[in-house]
């Protein structure tokens, strides 16, 4: 799969992002270390979640309007 990346400097930071995985944000000190490290929140982004995983309290699911 092929993303269009974002990557901006603030500061000492690089900031990087994708629109095309929501949720993908991630930063690093180098912009090699923000790729790294936006490629990282991507895969787990991706990866499959497991409700049954989650510690045994009182879970609530809903959908709602925004």
């Amino acid at each position: 799969m092929k993303i269009n990346a974002v990557f901006v400097k603030d500061g000492d930071w690089w900031v990087a992002w994708t629109d095309d995985v929501p949720g993908a944000m991630t930063q690093g000190k180098t912009i090699e270390e923000a790729r790294e490290n936006l490629l990282d929140a991507i895969n787990e982004i991706q990866k499959p979640f497991d409700l049954e995983s989650l510690p045994k309290r009182e879970v609530v699911l809903e959908i709602i309007e925004v």
